[in-house]
C-alpha cells in the first residue's frame, strides 16, 4: 500500500514544482513601474513563514513515520506559502535595477531549490528509503539558510551596487595576495619540495617555479593589481561620500551611473583575473599586452564617468589613482617590448648560418 501512495505523493510534488517554476518565470521580468511596489518586510515577513514551515516538514519524521494524508497537507500548506512568498517577491522588485533584481533572484533560487529537496526527501522516506532520514535535518536547515540569507539582500539598488563593487575589489585584493605569495625556482629546489618526493603537493606548489625573469614580471604585475586595487577603493569610496552628502536614494540618474561604473569595474576585474593567470609558465607576453590594453581602456572609462559626481577632495584621491595605475601599465609594457626585444635579438646571433 505504501508504494500507491508514494506514487501520488510523487505526483503531487510534480505538479507543485511545475507551478512553481511558472511562477518564477514571472522574475525574467521587472515588474511594470506602474505597479504598486510591495513592502520588502512583508516578503521578509513571509520567509520567516516559509522556514516555520520547514521545521514542520521536519517535525513529521521525528517520531513514527506520518500519515500520507498529514504529509500531504503539510506539502499543500507548504506549496502556497512558497507562492505567495514568490508574489510577494515579485511585487517588491518594482524599480529595482539590473544588480538588486540580481541578488533577489539568486537568494529566491536558493530558497526554492531547498524548498523542494526538502519536500522530495519527504515523499522519498514514505514507505521507502528509511536510510534518509537522518538527512532530513540537514534539508531543513538548508531551507533555514536560504531565507536567512535572504535578509541580508540590500534594500536598494545603490546598496546593491556598492556591495557588488566590494566583491570586485576582494576578487582584485586575491590577485594582488597570489602574485605575492610566489617564489622564485630556489626555493622549491630541496627535497621536502621535490615532486618526486612530495607528488600530492604538486599542485600547491603551481607557479613556484618561476624564473628570475619570470618573477620580474610577476612583479610588475602585481604593480599594476595593486594600483587597480586602489582606484577601485577609491571609487567605492567617493561613491559612499556622494551618498552621504545628498542622499540619492534610488533616482534614477544615480542608479544608471552606478550600475554603468560597476560594469567597467567587473569588466577590470575579469581583466585582472587574467593578467594573474598568465604570470605562470609559459608566460604569454604578448597576451599580457593585450589585457593591459584592456585595463587601461577600462580605468580611462571608470575615470570619465566617474569625475562628474565627485567632490574635489575625493576627485583628487581618485583621479591620482588612476593616474598612477595608467603610469604603471605604460612602464610595463615597455618592460615587455625590452624584454621581447632582447629575446629576438639573443635568438638571431644563436643562429647558425
Amino acid at each position: 500500500m505504501a508504494k500507491p501512495k508514494r506514487d501520488e505523493l510523487n505526483q503531487i510534488l510534480s505538479s507543485y514544482l511545475n507551478t512553481i517554476n511558472d511562477t518564477l518565470q514571472l522574475f525574467e521580468h521587472s515588474p511594470p513601474q506602474t505597479q504598486d511596489k510591495l513592502n520588502w518586510d512583508d516578503v521578509l515577513n513571509m520567509s520567516d513563514h516559509l522556514s516555520r514551515q520547514a521545521t514542520i516538514v521536519g517535525m513529521l519524521w521525528t517520531g513514527e513515520p506520518p500519515e500520507a494524508e498529514a504529509l500531504k497537507e503539510t506539502m499543500e500548506s507548504y506549496y502556497n506559502t512558497l507562492q505567495g512568498f514568490l508574489l510577494l517577491c515579485h511585487g517588491s522588485m518594482v524599480g529595482a535595477g539590473p544588480t538588486l533584481s540580481s541578488s533577489i533572484q539568486a537568494s529566491v533560487k536558493q530558497i526554492v531549490d531547498s524548498s523542494f529537496k526538502l519536500l522530495h526527501g519527504s515523499v522519498s522516506l514514505y514507505g521507502g528509503e528509511k536510510d534518509r532520514k537522518t538527512s532530513i535535518p540537514q534539508l531543513t536547515g538548508a531551507v533555514w539558510e536560504a531565507c536567512s540569507n535572504l535578509k541580508k539582500i540590500p534594500t536598494t539598488n545603490i546598496k546593491a551596487i556598492g556591495r557588488a563593487m566590494t566583491q570586485v575589489a576582494v576578487s582584485v585584493k586575491d590577485v594582488l595576495r597570489e602574485m605575492q605569495e610566489l617564489k622564485p625556482a630556489s626555493a622549491c629546489s630541496s627535497p621536502e619540495h621535490d615532486v618526486s618526493v612530495n607528488s600530492d603537493e604538486d599542485d600547491d606548489d603551481l607557479g613556484d617555479d618561476l624564473s628570475p625573469e619570470e618573477l620580474d614580471v610577476a612583479a610588475l604585475v602585481a604593480d599594476v593589481v595593486s594600483d587597480t586595487l586602489i582606484v577601485v577603493k577609491e571609487l567605492i569610496r567617493a561613491i559612499a561620500t556622494m551618498i552621504k552628502m545628498e542622499n540619492p536614494e534610488d533616482k534614477g540618474e544615480f542608479v544608471d551611473s552606478f550600475e554603468k561604473l560597476l560594469k567597467l569595474c567587473q569588466g577590470t576585474g575579469e581583466q585582472i583575473d587574467e593578467l594573474g593567470a598568465c604570470v605562470y609558465p609559459p608566460q604569454e607576453q604578448s597576451l599580457m599586452k593585450q589585457i593591459l590594453e584592456r585595463i587601461n581602456g577600462y580605468i580611462g572609462e571608470i575615470e570619465a564617468d566617474a569625475i562628474g559626481f565627485m567632490n574635489s577632495s575625493s576627485s583628487e584621491a581618485f583621479l591620482g589613482a588612476c593616474r598612477r595605475v595608467q603610469s604603471v601599465i605604460e612602464h610595463m609594457e615597455t618592460e615587455l617590448d625590452t624584454r621581447t626585444e632582447a629575446e629576438v635579438v639573443c635568438n638571431m646571433h644563436n643562429v647558425t648560418l
